[in-house]
């Protein structure tokens, strides 16, 4: 027969248990929930918007970071919206953050200011990952020069190895190409230049910096690329070249290459993209 001592041990260890369980059971509970604008900096376009699931917890629900296009120059996440919903039902144990990023102006932004804005949208998310009861675990998705942020981001800065996967839309991935051999006179060199803040010839290094094709390695996140062969903005070609480094490498990766397609799509082909979005991300986001 147990002591008293004893019994009031075994008593405060249970309660312990049950308050412990308790809390757990509280967490993983937590509603649904959308927060607007929320600051990542002092601009104002340094912003987000954060949709967190219902029952998230910071072991094992996953962070999709959003990343719109534009050009580097125009563009906004709210365009980005019309993806939200979907990706809530196809991808319930993500939380989503669609982001905006300063814009080049020609006069005072230039690169590498976008790239550095996703830097920092992503440690802010990182710091927040207790807050928001999310894990660190990051898939990034971008659409056309959101896409080229994407991969840079992923291939340049991922020391951590919290960039699990990239999404790429018809990303950019070489920027002396695609100055030196624009898709159509819609993107001609002057204006990359005027995006970049110089021209490869009188600032190569910065190019070279910009391009994410330049820091592929074998140990860069799988990647799904996608891309429509009509695409008047970037060329195919930039995707194909990006095809064959992460082939060289031995990264995991898929290209899906719709021949009538051009800069985006909808219907039947936008539905495929997703579906096989979402068999790449539940083959490799663990």
């Amino acid at each position: 027969m147990l002591s008293r001592s004893s019994q009031y041990c075994f008593l405060v260890f249970y309660c312990f248990l049950f308050l412990l369980f308790s809390c757990q059971k509280e967490d993983y509970s937590l509603p649904a929930q959308t927060k607007l604008n929320v600051a990542f900096g002092t601009d104002s376009l340094q912003k987000m918007d954060v949709y967190l699931p219902a029952g998230r917890n910071i072991n094992s629900t996953k962070v999709m970071i959003m990343i719109h296009g534009g050009a580097w120059s125009t563009g906004d996440k709210s365009e980005l919206n019309v993806y939200i919903d979907t990706l809530k039902k196809r991808l319930p144990d993500y939380a989503i953050f669609n982001i905006n990023h300063r814009l080049s102006n020609g006069t005072t932004i230039f690169f590498p200011t976008q790239e550095n804005d996703v830097k920092a949208a992503i440690e802010f998310i990182a710091g927040k990952s207790g807050e928001y009861n999310v894990s660190q675990k990051i898939v990034l998705l971008g659409v056309s020069s959101g896409a080229h942020l994407a991969l840079l981001r992923g291939y340049k800065h991922n020391s951590s190895g919290n960039v699990k996967a990239i999404v790429d839309f018809f990303g950019p991935t070489d920027l002396i190409d695609l100055y030196n051999n624009p898709a159509s006179p819609f993107i001609p060199p002057s204006t990359i230049a005027q995006i970049v803040g110089a021209t490869p010839t009188t600032n190569l290094t910065l190019y070279q910096e910009s391009s994410p094709i330049n820091y592929v390695t074998a140990q860069s996140p799988p990647t799904i690329i996608l891309h429509g062969g009509l695409d008047p903005l970037v060329s195919p070609s930039q995707s194909v070249s990006l095809d064959n480094k992460l082939q060289m490498f031995g990264v995991i990766h898929q290209y899906v290459f719709y021949p009538t397609e051009l800069h985006g799509w909808s219907g039947p082909n936008l539905t495929d993209s997703f579906n096989k979005i979402e068999v790449f991300l539940a083959a490799n986001v663990n």
